[in-house]
Protein backbone atom coordinates (compact mmCIF):
# COMPACT_ATOMS: atom_id res chain seq x y z
CA UNK A 1 0.00 0.00 0.00
CA UNK A 2 2.79 2.43 1.19
CA UNK A 3 4.33 1.99 -2.63
CA UNK A 4 1.28 2.07 -4.27
CA UNK A 5 1.05 5.23 -2.14
CA UNK A 6 4.24 6.91 -3.22
CA UNK A 7 4.07 6.11 -6.53
CA UNK A 8 0.14 8.16 -6.44
CA UNK A 9 2.83 10.82 -4.91
CA UNK A 10 5.39 10.89 -7.89
CA UNK A 11 2.25 10.74 -10.21
CA UNK A 12 0.95 14.02 -8.81
CA UNK A 13 4.16 16.73 -9.95
CA UNK A 14 4.05 15.12 -13.09
CA UNK A 15 0.14 16.01 -13.44
CA UNK A 16 0.45 19.16 -12.10
CA UNK A 17 4.23 20.48 -13.92
CA UNK A 18 3.86 18.52 -17.29
CA UNK A 19 0.99 20.72 -18.42
CA UNK A 20 2.84 23.43 -19.74
CA UNK A 21 5.37 21.44 -21.27
CA UNK A 22 2.55 19.62 -23.61
CA UNK A 23 0.91 23.07 -24.34
CA UNK A 24 4.60 24.70 -25.48
CA UNK A 25 4.98 21.60 -27.81
CA UNK A 26 1.61 22.01 -28.81
CA UNK A 27 2.30 25.50 -29.86
CA UNK A 28 5.60 24.53 -31.74
CA UNK A 29 3.32 21.51 -33.84
CA UNK A 30 0.73 24.95 -34.37
CA UNK A 31 3.59 26.83 -35.82
CA UNK A 32 4.59 23.92 -37.75
CA UNK A 33 0.90 23.50 -39.42
CA UNK A 34 1.44 27.22 -40.18
CA UNK A 35 4.72 26.65 -41.77
CA UNK A 36 4.02 23.19 -43.62
CA UNK A 37 -0.02 22.36 -43.25
CA UNK A 38 0.96 19.16 -42.37
CA UNK A 39 -1.98 16.74 -41.14
CA UNK A 40 0.12 14.55 -38.50
CA UNK A 41 2.06 17.51 -36.96
CA UNK A 42 -1.58 18.91 -36.87
CA UNK A 43 -2.97 15.69 -34.67
CA UNK A 44 0.25 15.43 -32.94
CA UNK A 45 -0.45 19.09 -31.53
CA UNK A 46 -3.98 17.86 -31.05
CA UNK A 47 -3.09 15.27 -28.72
CA UNK A 48 -0.75 17.41 -26.79
CA UNK A 49 -3.53 19.82 -26.03
CA UNK A 50 -5.71 16.80 -25.05
CA UNK A 51 -3.31 15.03 -22.56
CA UNK A 52 -2.50 18.82 -21.30
CA UNK A 53 -6.50 18.95 -20.67
CA UNK A 54 -6.86 15.89 -19.28
CA UNK A 55 -4.08 16.37 -16.84
CA UNK A 56 -5.92 19.65 -15.90
CA UNK A 57 -8.94 17.52 -14.98
CA UNK A 58 -7.47 15.72 -12.84
CA UNK A 59 -4.40 17.40 -11.75
CA UNK A 60 -6.39 19.23 -8.88
CA UNK A 61 -7.97 15.97 -7.32
CA UNK A 62 -4.43 13.97 -7.13
CA UNK A 63 -3.24 17.15 -5.59
CA UNK A 64 -5.75 16.78 -2.54
CA UNK A 65 -4.97 13.53 -1.91
CA UNK A 66 -1.35 13.02 -2.48
CA UNK A 67 0.18 15.45 -2.22
CA UNK A 68 2.88 15.81 0.43
CA UNK A 69 2.16 19.78 0.78
CA UNK A 70 -0.88 20.21 -0.94
CA UNK A 71 -1.18 24.12 -0.05
CA UNK A 72 2.13 24.26 -2.33
CA UNK A 73 0.71 21.92 -4.91
CA UNK A 74 -2.73 23.92 -5.52
CA UNK A 75 -0.40 27.23 -5.50
CA UNK A 76 1.52 25.67 -8.58
CA UNK A 77 -1.30 24.15 -10.22
CA UNK A 78 -3.08 27.89 -10.32
CA UNK A 79 1.21 29.56 -11.71
CA UNK A 80 0.44 26.13 -14.40
CA UNK A 81 -3.08 27.25 -15.16
CA UNK A 82 -2.34 30.87 -15.90
CA UNK A 83 1.11 29.71 -18.05
CA UNK A 84 -0.99 27.36 -19.98
CA UNK A 85 -3.94 30.12 -20.43
CA UNK A 86 -1.27 32.64 -21.58
CA UNK A 87 0.13 30.27 -24.23
CA UNK A 88 -3.37 28.09 -25.75
CA UNK A 89 -5.28 31.43 -25.91
CA UNK A 90 -2.62 33.70 -27.51
CA UNK A 91 -1.79 30.63 -30.25
CA UNK A 92 -5.74 29.66 -31.08
CA UNK A 93 -6.23 34.02 -31.77
CA UNK A 94 -2.98 33.87 -34.41
CA UNK A 95 -4.45 30.33 -35.38
CA UNK A 96 -8.22 31.48 -36.15
CA UNK A 97 -6.71 34.71 -38.20
CA UNK A 98 -4.28 31.96 -40.00
CA UNK A 99 -7.12 30.18 -40.74
CA UNK A 100 -8.71 32.61 -42.52
CA UNK A 101 -5.97 33.78 -44.64
CA UNK A 102 -4.62 30.59 -45.74
CA UNK A 103 -7.24 27.84 -45.00
CA UNK A 104 -10.78 29.79 -46.02
CA UNK A 105 -9.29 32.58 -48.66
CA UNK A 106 -12.72 33.06 -49.41
CA UNK A 107 -13.94 33.22 -45.93
CA UNK A 108 -17.66 34.72 -45.31
CA UNK A 109 -18.50 37.80 -42.92
CA UNK A 110 -19.25 35.50 -40.38
CA UNK A 111 -16.02 33.68 -40.13
CA UNK A 112 -14.24 36.62 -39.57
CA UNK A 113 -16.42 37.76 -37.05
CA UNK A 114 -15.92 34.64 -35.39
CA UNK A 115 -12.15 35.17 -35.55
CA UNK A 116 -12.77 38.73 -33.30
CA UNK A 117 -15.00 37.23 -31.22
CA UNK A 118 -11.49 34.83 -30.05
CA UNK A 119 -9.31 37.56 -30.13
CA UNK A 120 -11.74 39.22 -27.40
CA UNK A 121 -11.82 36.18 -25.74
CA UNK A 122 -8.15 35.81 -25.61
CA UNK A 123 -8.21 39.39 -24.14
CA UNK A 124 -10.24 38.53 -21.54
CA UNK A 125 -8.96 35.30 -20.18
CA UNK A 126 -5.75 37.06 -19.47
CA UNK A 127 -7.52 39.91 -18.12
CA UNK A 128 -9.16 37.74 -15.94
CA UNK A 129 -6.44 35.44 -14.80
CA UNK A 130 -4.17 38.36 -13.92
CA UNK A 131 -6.96 40.12 -11.90
CA UNK A 132 -7.54 36.82 -9.98
CA UNK A 133 -4.06 36.46 -9.17
CA UNK A 134 -4.04 40.17 -8.09
CA UNK A 135 -7.26 40.03 -5.60
CA UNK A 136 -6.19 36.67 -4.10
CA UNK A 137 -2.46 38.11 -3.48
CA UNK A 138 -4.38 40.85 -0.92
CA UNK A 139 -7.23 38.58 0.12
CA UNK A 140 -3.97 36.83 1.65
CA UNK A 141 -2.62 39.82 3.04
CA UNK A 142 -5.39 40.52 5.22
CA UNK A 143 -5.34 36.67 6.47
CA UNK A 144 -8.33 35.66 3.90
CA UNK A 145 -8.21 32.41 2.32
CA UNK A 146 -9.72 32.21 -0.90
CA UNK A 147 -12.33 30.14 -1.80
CA UNK A 148 -12.75 28.75 -5.09
CA UNK A 149 -16.67 29.97 -6.29
CA UNK A 150 -18.89 28.31 -8.47
CA UNK A 151 -18.27 30.76 -10.51
CA UNK A 152 -14.70 29.96 -11.08
CA UNK A 153 -14.65 26.19 -10.71
CA UNK A 154 -16.95 26.22 -13.91
CA UNK A 155 -14.48 28.56 -15.62
CA UNK A 156 -11.69 26.18 -14.79
CA UNK A 157 -13.80 23.05 -16.08
CA UNK A 158 -14.60 24.81 -19.18
CA UNK A 159 -11.24 26.84 -20.26
CA UNK A 160 -8.91 23.67 -20.83
CA UNK A 161 -11.89 21.97 -23.42
CA UNK A 162 -12.94 25.32 -24.89
CA UNK A 163 -9.06 25.85 -25.57
CA UNK A 164 -8.56 22.22 -27.10
CA UNK A 165 -11.78 22.73 -29.70
CA UNK A 166 -10.38 26.15 -30.86
CA UNK A 167 -7.67 24.79 -31.23
CA UNK A 168 -8.53 21.91 -33.58
CA UNK A 169 -10.88 24.08 -35.35
CA UNK A 170 -8.12 26.97 -35.90
CA UNK A 171 -5.36 24.65 -36.82
CA UNK A 172 -7.18 22.09 -39.01
CA UNK A 173 -5.71 20.96 -42.20
CA UNK A 174 -7.14 18.28 -44.04
CA UNK A 175 -5.80 14.29 -44.18
CA UNK A 176 -2.81 14.01 -46.91
CA UNK A 177 -4.05 10.47 -47.32
CA UNK A 178 -7.11 8.66 -45.67
CA UNK A 179 -7.49 9.83 -42.15
CA UNK A 180 -7.12 7.47 -39.15
CA UNK A 181 -9.80 6.95 -36.40
CA UNK A 182 -8.16 9.35 -34.55
CA UNK A 183 -8.35 11.88 -37.50
CA UNK A 184 -12.01 11.11 -38.00
CA UNK A 185 -13.05 11.83 -34.65
CA UNK A 186 -11.11 14.99 -34.96
CA UNK A 187 -12.36 16.19 -37.89
CA UNK A 188 -16.11 16.18 -36.39
CA UNK A 189 -15.24 18.95 -33.71
CA UNK A 190 -12.68 20.62 -36.67
CA UNK A 191 -15.47 21.38 -38.59
CA UNK A 192 -18.28 22.32 -36.05
CA UNK A 193 -20.56 24.83 -37.26
CA UNK A 194 -19.84 28.49 -36.33
CA UNK A 195 -23.07 28.63 -34.58
CA UNK A 196 -22.11 25.99 -31.80
CA UNK A 197 -18.98 28.08 -31.15
CA UNK A 198 -20.42 31.13 -31.21
CA UNK A 199 -22.70 29.64 -28.64
CA UNK A 200 -20.15 27.56 -26.00
CA UNK A 201 -17.61 30.79 -26.45
CA UNK A 202 -20.33 33.48 -25.38
CA UNK A 203 -21.44 31.20 -22.35
CA UNK A 204 -17.58 31.01 -21.70
CA UNK A 205 -17.67 34.58 -22.07
CA UNK A 206 -19.82 35.52 -19.50
CA UNK A 207 -18.64 32.84 -17.04
CA UNK A 208 -15.28 34.93 -17.09
CA UNK A 209 -17.21 38.38 -16.86
CA UNK A 210 -19.09 36.60 -14.16
CA UNK A 211 -15.90 35.34 -12.31
CA UNK A 212 -14.37 39.09 -12.07
CA UNK A 213 -17.63 40.24 -10.71
CA UNK A 214 -17.42 37.38 -8.31
CA UNK A 215 -13.74 38.47 -7.26
CA UNK A 216 -14.53 41.97 -6.69
CA UNK A 217 -17.46 41.42 -4.65
CA UNK A 218 -15.37 39.13 -2.37
CA UNK A 219 -12.40 40.94 -2.12
CA UNK A 220 -12.67 44.40 -3.35
CA UNK A 221 -12.55 45.93 -0.01
CA UNK A 222 -9.03 44.63 1.12
CA UNK A 223 -7.60 46.18 -1.92
CA UNK A 224 -9.46 49.64 -0.56
CA UNK A 225 -8.38 49.18 2.59
CA UNK A 226 -4.61 50.18 1.77
CA UNK A 227 -5.57 52.44 -0.80
CA UNK A 228 -7.55 54.82 0.77
CA UNK A 229 -7.27 54.49 4.59
CA UNK A 230 -9.87 56.73 6.11
CA UNK A 231 -11.55 58.35 3.35
CA UNK A 232 -14.68 57.02 2.55
CA UNK A 233 -15.17 59.06 -0.15
CA UNK A 234 -12.88 58.24 -2.24
CA UNK A 235 -13.05 54.77 -0.92
CA UNK A 236 -17.01 55.26 -2.46
CA UNK A 237 -15.69 56.28 -5.48
CA UNK A 238 -13.54 53.67 -6.41
CA UNK A 239 -15.96 51.16 -5.21
CA UNK A 240 -18.73 52.41 -7.81
CA UNK A 241 -16.34 52.06 -10.72
CA UNK A 242 -17.17 48.10 -9.94
CA UNK A 243 -20.79 48.29 -10.36
CA UNK A 244 -21.01 50.86 -13.29
CA UNK A 245 -18.66 48.69 -14.88
CA UNK A 246 -21.05 45.88 -14.80
CA UNK A 247 -23.62 47.85 -15.59
CA UNK A 248 -22.09 49.17 -18.89
CA UNK A 249 -21.41 45.51 -19.69
CA UNK A 250 -25.01 44.98 -19.56
CA UNK A 251 -25.61 47.68 -21.81
CA UNK A 252 -22.90 45.82 -24.58
CA UNK A 253 -24.48 42.61 -24.20
CA UNK A 254 -27.68 44.43 -25.23
CA UNK A 255 -26.60 46.18 -28.33
CA UNK A 256 -24.49 42.76 -29.36
CA UNK A 257 -27.70 40.19 -29.29
CA UNK A 258 -29.12 43.36 -31.37
CA UNK A 259 -26.28 42.46 -33.68
CA UNK A 260 -26.16 38.53 -33.55
CA UNK A 261 -29.72 38.94 -34.40
CA UNK A 262 -28.85 40.98 -37.64
CA UNK A 263 -26.83 38.41 -38.83
CA UNK A 264 -29.84 35.75 -37.84
CA UNK A 265 -27.96 34.10 -35.00
CA UNK A 266 -31.38 34.32 -32.62
CA UNK A 267 -30.03 31.83 -30.10
CA UNK A 268 -26.27 33.55 -29.64
CA UNK A 269 -28.83 36.87 -29.04
CA UNK A 270 -30.69 35.06 -26.58
CA UNK A 271 -27.83 34.33 -24.52
CA UNK A 272 -26.46 37.36 -24.63
CA UNK A 273 -29.83 38.83 -23.50
CA UNK A 274 -29.53 36.50 -20.66
CA UNK A 275 -25.93 37.58 -20.31
CA UNK A 276 -27.33 41.04 -19.80
CA UNK A 277 -29.45 39.90 -17.11
CA UNK A 278 -26.78 38.72 -15.45
CA UNK A 279 -25.12 41.80 -15.39
CA UNK A 280 -27.87 43.16 -14.81
CA UNK A 281 -28.20 41.15 -11.14
CA UNK A 282 -24.78 41.19 -10.51
CA UNK A 283 -24.44 45.29 -10.14
CA UNK A 284 -26.81 45.54 -8.22
CA UNK A 285 -25.82 42.96 -5.76
CA UNK A 286 -22.51 44.33 -5.98
CA UNK A 287 -23.17 47.76 -5.06
CA UNK A 288 -25.60 46.27 -1.94
CA UNK A 289 -22.70 44.14 -1.31
CA UNK A 290 -20.16 47.66 -1.11
CA UNK A 291 -22.39 49.30 0.87
CA UNK A 292 -23.29 51.73 -1.93
CA UNK A 293 -26.70 51.98 -1.55
CA UNK A 294 -26.70 53.59 1.38
CA UNK A 295 -25.74 57.33 1.64
CA UNK A 296 -22.26 58.15 3.40
CA UNK A 297 -22.57 59.34 7.55
CA UNK A 298 -24.46 63.22 7.09
CA UNK A 299 -24.95 63.27 3.48
CA UNK A 300 -28.68 63.49 2.43
CA UNK A 301 -29.47 60.50 0.35
CA UNK A 302 -30.95 61.70 -3.03
CA UNK A 303 -33.58 59.63 -4.59
CA UNK A 304 -31.49 59.61 -8.41
CA UNK A 305 -28.68 58.67 -8.18
CA UNK A 306 -25.48 58.82 -10.81
CA UNK A 307 -25.66 54.94 -10.24
CA UNK A 308 -29.17 54.09 -10.31
CA UNK A 309 -29.91 56.94 -13.48
CA UNK A 310 -26.72 54.48 -15.21
CA UNK A 311 -28.89 51.52 -14.50
CA UNK A 312 -31.72 52.02 -15.85
CA UNK A 313 -30.04 53.64 -18.97
CA UNK A 314 -28.35 50.11 -19.69
CA UNK A 315 -31.67 47.93 -18.52
CA UNK A 316 -33.60 50.57 -21.48
CA UNK A 317 -31.12 49.50 -23.84
CA UNK A 318 -30.80 45.54 -23.45
CA UNK A 319 -34.55 45.10 -21.80
CA UNK A 320 -36.40 47.60 -23.72
CA UNK A 321 -34.92 48.65 -26.98
CA UNK A 322 -32.72 45.73 -27.82
CA UNK A 323 -36.13 43.01 -27.67
CA UNK A 324 -38.20 46.13 -29.90
CA UNK A 325 -35.51 46.13 -32.37
CA UNK A 326 -34.60 42.34 -32.40
CA UNK A 327 -38.71 41.64 -32.73
CA UNK A 328 -38.87 43.85 -35.87
CA UNK A 329 -35.47 42.88 -37.27
CA UNK A 330 -37.33 38.91 -37.23
CA UNK A 331 -40.65 39.62 -38.41
CA UNK A 332 -39.81 42.39 -41.17
CA UNK A 333 -37.75 39.98 -42.86
CA UNK A 334 -39.85 37.58 -43.47
CA UNK A 335 -41.58 37.94 -47.19
CA UNK A 336 -45.24 37.11 -45.77
CA UNK A 337 -48.01 39.35 -46.76
CA UNK A 338 -49.88 38.60 -43.75
CA UNK A 339 -46.84 39.16 -41.20
CA UNK A 340 -45.85 42.18 -43.26
CA UNK A 341 -49.34 44.07 -42.70
CA UNK A 342 -48.97 43.48 -38.99
CA UNK A 343 -48.01 47.29 -37.67
CA UNK A 344 -44.34 45.91 -36.46
CA UNK A 345 -42.48 49.00 -36.43
CA UNK A 346 -45.74 50.42 -34.15
CA UNK A 347 -45.65 47.47 -31.60
CA UNK A 348 -42.22 47.55 -31.11
CA UNK A 349 -42.11 51.34 -30.15
CA UNK A 350 -45.14 50.86 -27.78
CA UNK A 351 -43.07 48.16 -26.01
CA UNK A 352 -39.97 50.17 -25.44
CA UNK A 353 -41.67 53.17 -24.54
CA UNK A 354 -43.93 51.08 -22.09
CA UNK A 355 -40.65 49.25 -20.74
CA UNK A 356 -39.08 52.74 -20.29
CA UNK A 357 -42.23 53.38 -18.25
CA UNK A 358 -41.55 50.63 -16.46
CA UNK A 359 -38.35 51.31 -15.59
CA UNK A 360 -39.14 55.56 -14.41
CA UNK A 361 -41.72 53.98 -12.09
CA UNK A 362 -39.38 51.49 -10.73
CA UNK A 363 -36.95 54.24 -9.97
CA UNK A 364 -39.30 56.80 -8.26
CA UNK A 365 -41.59 54.19 -6.36
CA UNK A 366 -41.30 55.58 -2.89
CA UNK A 367 -43.19 52.53 -0.96
CA UNK A 368 -41.24 49.76 -3.09
CA UNK A 369 -41.51 46.66 -1.71
CA UNK A 370 -37.31 44.71 -0.91
CA UNK A 371 -37.25 41.35 -3.00
CA UNK A 372 -40.46 42.14 -4.84
CA UNK A 373 -41.14 43.59 -8.12
CA UNK A 374 -44.57 45.62 -8.65
CA UNK A 375 -45.42 44.61 -12.25
CA UNK A 376 -43.33 42.44 -14.88
CA UNK A 377 -39.48 43.20 -14.17
CA UNK A 378 -38.08 44.61 -17.77
CA UNK A 379 -35.52 41.90 -17.39
CA UNK A 380 -37.73 38.86 -17.36
CA UNK A 381 -40.16 40.54 -19.82
CA UNK A 382 -37.42 40.75 -22.77
CA UNK A 383 -36.00 36.92 -22.36
CA UNK A 384 -40.20 36.30 -22.39
CA UNK A 385 -41.15 38.31 -25.69
CA UNK A 386 -37.72 37.02 -27.61
CA UNK A 387 -38.10 33.31 -26.78
CA UNK A 388 -40.90 33.15 -29.56
CA UNK A 389 -38.16 34.88 -31.96
CA UNK A 390 -35.72 32.00 -31.16
CA UNK A 391 -38.57 29.01 -32.43
CA UNK A 392 -39.52 31.10 -35.54
CA UNK A 393 -35.40 31.06 -36.53
CA UNK A 394 -35.24 27.44 -35.14
CA UNK A 395 -38.66 26.63 -37.93
CA UNK A 396 -37.60 25.02 -40.78
CA UNK A 397 -38.49 27.89 -44.54
CA UNK A 398 -40.99 25.06 -45.68
CA UNK A 399 -43.20 25.03 -42.60
CA UNK A 400 -44.47 28.65 -43.79
CA UNK A 401 -47.54 28.37 -41.83
CA UNK A 402 -46.35 27.58 -38.29
CA UNK A 403 -43.92 30.40 -38.77
CA UNK A 404 -46.88 32.92 -39.53
CA UNK A 405 -48.62 31.26 -36.63
CA UNK A 406 -45.47 32.19 -34.23
CA UNK A 407 -45.25 35.46 -35.53
CA UNK A 408 -48.99 36.61 -34.99
CA UNK A 409 -48.33 35.08 -31.39
CA UNK A 410 -45.79 36.82 -30.94
CA UNK A 411 -46.96 40.28 -32.04
CA UNK A 412 -49.84 39.56 -29.49
CA UNK A 413 -47.45 38.61 -27.03
CA UNK A 414 -45.11 42.05 -27.55
CA UNK A 415 -48.85 43.67 -26.58
CA UNK A 416 -49.72 41.85 -23.74
CA UNK A 417 -45.94 42.14 -21.64
CA UNK A 418 -46.06 45.21 -22.23
CA UNK A 419 -49.44 45.65 -20.33
CA UNK A 420 -47.98 43.35 -18.18
CA UNK A 421 -44.93 45.34 -17.41
CA UNK A 422 -46.83 48.43 -15.99
CA UNK A 423 -49.63 45.74 -13.89
CA UNK A 424 -48.09 47.06 -10.80
CA UNK A 425 -50.56 45.18 -8.54
CA UNK A 426 -49.01 42.14 -9.62
CA UNK A 427 -46.32 41.14 -7.29
CA UNK A 428 -43.16 39.71 -8.63
CA UNK A 429 -40.57 37.63 -6.67
CA UNK A 430 -37.00 39.17 -7.21
CA UNK A 431 -35.48 36.16 -9.24
CA UNK A 432 -31.80 36.86 -9.01
CA UNK A 433 -31.86 36.70 -5.10
CA UNK A 434 -34.16 33.60 -4.86
CA UNK A 435 -31.48 31.90 -7.36
CA UNK A 436 -28.78 32.97 -4.20
CA UNK A 437 -31.18 31.38 -2.19
CA UNK A 438 -31.23 28.02 -3.98
CA UNK A 439 -28.29 27.20 -6.11
CA UNK A 440 -29.28 23.90 -6.40
CA UNK A 441 -32.15 25.60 -8.47
CA UNK A 442 -29.79 27.87 -10.14
CA UNK A 443 -27.38 25.29 -10.96
CA UNK A 444 -30.17 22.45 -12.51
CA UNK A 445 -31.46 25.62 -14.55
CA UNK A 446 -28.19 26.35 -15.91
CA UNK A 447 -27.41 23.10 -16.82
CA UNK A 448 -30.59 22.36 -18.53
CA UNK A 449 -30.02 25.33 -20.78
CA UNK A 450 -26.94 24.52 -21.41
CA UNK A 451 -28.10 20.63 -22.85
CA UNK A 452 -31.13 22.50 -24.72
CA UNK A 453 -29.15 25.28 -26.34
CA UNK A 454 -27.77 22.56 -28.90
CA UNK A 455 -31.10 21.78 -30.18
CA UNK A 456 -34.04 23.07 -32.21
CA UNK A 457 -36.03 23.10 -29.04
CA UNK A 458 -34.40 25.73 -27.03
CA UNK A 459 -36.78 28.39 -28.01
CA UNK A 460 -39.55 26.39 -26.43
CA UNK A 461 -37.79 25.36 -23.60
CA UNK A 462 -36.73 28.82 -22.53
CA UNK A 463 -40.50 30.03 -23.46
CA UNK A 464 -41.72 27.38 -20.86
CA UNK A 465 -39.53 28.66 -17.79
CA UNK A 466 -40.39 32.12 -18.51
CA UNK A 467 -43.95 31.23 -18.80
CA UNK A 468 -44.15 29.84 -15.33
CA UNK A 469 -42.39 32.73 -13.82
CA UNK A 470 -45.51 34.96 -15.56
CA UNK A 471 -47.57 32.40 -13.50
CA UNK A 472 -45.30 32.56 -10.41
CA UNK A 473 -47.20 35.47 -8.16
CA UNK A 474 -50.03 32.71 -7.86
CA UNK A 475 -47.42 31.15 -5.46
CA UNK A 476 -44.86 33.92 -4.34
CA UNK A 477 -47.50 36.40 -3.28
CA UNK A 478 -48.14 35.12 0.08
CA UNK A 479 -43.56 34.97 0.52
CA UNK A 480 -42.60 36.80 3.36
CA UNK A 481 -41.09 40.15 2.59
CA UNK A 482 -37.78 40.06 4.56
CA UNK A 483 -37.32 36.36 2.81
CA UNK A 484 -37.71 37.65 -0.70
CA UNK A 485 -35.21 39.99 -0.05
CA UNK A 486 -32.74 38.44 1.90
CA UNK A 487 -29.66 37.62 -0.58
CA UNK A 488 -27.38 34.22 -0.14
CA UNK A 489 -28.05 31.56 2.47
CA UNK A 490 -27.67 33.99 4.74
CA UNK A 491 -28.96 37.67 4.80
CA UNK A 492 -26.40 39.98 3.20
CA UNK A 493 -23.49 42.38 5.30
CA UNK A 494 -22.16 45.51 4.16
CA UNK A 495 -18.91 45.44 3.81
Amino acid sequence: MEKKQLILRKITPILVYGRPILVFAGMVCAMSVMLTRNSSIYLAGTLLLFTSMVFDLVDGWFSQRFSPNPTLAELADLIMDRVVYSIVFPLVAVGMMWRLLFVSPAHSRLELLHAIFVLIICVTVLVRNNFAHFMRGFALRYGQEPELRELTRLRTIVAAPLGLLMYIHAFYVPASGDGSIIYDAVLKFANLPLRNLFIIEIIFLIINFGSIAGYCRKYGTYCLDEICLDDNLLRRKILSVFPNTLTAMNAIMGLLAVFFAYQGKMTESYLLVIGAAVFDKLDGAMARKLGLTEPLPGVIKGHITFGGLMDDIADGISFCIAPAWIFYIVLAKYPNPDINSLPIGTVAIIYALAGFIRLVYFTLDKNSIPGMFKGLPTPAAALFVISPLVVIAHTAPVNQEWIKLTAFFTFGLFIFTAVLMNFYPIKYLHMGRFMDRNPRFMWSNLTLIIIFVFTPWFGYFVFFLMLLYIFSPIVSCKMDPAEAAREGRKTATKV
